[in-house]
């Protein structure tokens, strides 16, 4: 009996000190947090939180990228909308070229009860940290002589039409700036012109003088050039064989395909059905993607990790 009254005294004593420390967390200046303001996303909208370099041209030239395009900085910048896709299950496409990345949440996410500033804060510093992280693995012995910086910005799109045409838009854009940047450095490195007389030769020319020029004059034709380049990237989660075991194993793969075009869409079908991911098989003569070997050689770790605990 003397047992449980002293348990009810310690028991009353804690709650007591409980309540006494909640109320001695307060001040008198917590009427400050009556200034927040939320901004809840409107649902059933796709959410595309799309990351931009800020002073990239600046950036690229202290850290001496290989012109009109640099596999290390693209590459880089693939690994780390890697690291957001692996965070965030939410995210079922990201789309990237140069120095921006778009990545689209299925338009029934909950995440962050939608909150606008939290999805965008947390994309950026991701991606934005990843870039710093990976950097030393890309580009080796080339020192990071001050941090990049990136913007970021939440754009919501109702139907699916109109995501696919958003894509579609940063796909031109890469086209677009992909075949100027290829001959404006052809002409540069190649033709031996200063930028400011490659800018004037451009000025005004279409996509076909500009393919002529690369064509006629550097013997280059253009649809020749990297996928990578003239396409930009697109993740997907995707089922994946692996090389040695045939087990399937879900990665993030990168593509360089058409996304404008409706096959794209009928072959990836799961993006916009919000279904589970699907199955890809490489082909025979396709190295598979440095970035896929990774998650793979990352799954047999954790596998071995498994199986010795």
């Amino acid at each position: 009996m003397l047992l449980l009254k002293n348990f009810a005294n310690w028991k009353f004593t804690q709650v007591r000190r409980l309540k006494t420390s909640v109320v001695m967390a307060k001040s008198k200046f917590e009427y400050v947090r009556t200034f927040e303001t939320e901004e809840y996303l409107l649902p059933n909208c796709w959410i595309v939180v799309r990351i931009d370099g800020k002073s990239f041209h600046k950036f690229s030239s202290k850290h001496n990228f290989h012109k009109p395009n640099d596999l290390r900085a693209l590459n880089l910048m693939n690994r780390a909308a890697a690291a957001v896709l692996g965070e965030y299950k939410d995210i079922l496409i990201a789309y990237g070229q140069s120095d921006e990345y778009s990545f689209i949440f299925r338009k029934d996410s909950t995440l962050y009860n939608r909150r606008k500033s939290k999805i965008m804060t947390y994309v950026n510093s991701l991606f934005s940290s990843s870039y710093v992280y990976f950097w030393k693995d890309y580009f080796k012995d080339a020192k990071l002589k001050y941090p990049p910086s990136f913007d970021s910005r939440v754009i919501l799109y109702p139907t699916d039409e109109n995501l696919r045409d958003y894509l579609s838009w940063r796909q031109a854009d890469c086209h677009i700036n992909n075949l100027y940047n290829t001959t404006f450095w052809a002409l540069v490195q190649r033709g031996g012109l200063s930028n400011s007389e490659a800018e004037q030769r451009l000025s005004g020319t279409l996509s076909c003088d500009k393919n002529e020029i690369l064509f006629s004059e550097f013997n280059t034709n253009y649809n020749n050039e990297p996928m990578m380049y003239r396409k930009g990237t697109i993740l997907l989660r995707k089922k994946v064989k692996h090389p040695v075991t045939g087990k399937n194993n879900i990665v993030v793969l990168p593509l360089h395909q058409d996304l404008i075009r409706d096959e794209f869409w009928t072959s990836n079908c799961e993006v916009l059905e919000i279904k589970s991911c699907g199955v890809y098989e490489f082909d025979g003569k396709v190295n598979i993607p440095e970035l896929v070997l990774r998650q793979i050689h990352l799954h047999d770790k954790q596998e071995l990790g498994d199986e010795s605990s």
